[in-house]
């Protein structure tokens, strides 16, 4: 299974096994996820390779 390197809305860069309508460019790119190192549902984006 691929993972997602993410990026929370309070900067805070970690990696997750699902990102949810990864595909779907309609709604987005961000999605509510939960940040392991804020311990709360947080808009996350994907990192793009350049900026990792």
């Amino acid at each position: 299974m691929e993972r997602t390197v993410v990026r929370c809305a309070e900067g805070h860069v970690f990696s997750t096994a699902s990102f949810p309508m990864q595909t779907t460019d309609r709604l987005g790119p961000g999605r509510l996820l939960r940040c392991p190192r804020c311990a709360r549902l947080r808009h996350s984006v994907p990192v793009e390779y350049a900026k990792r």
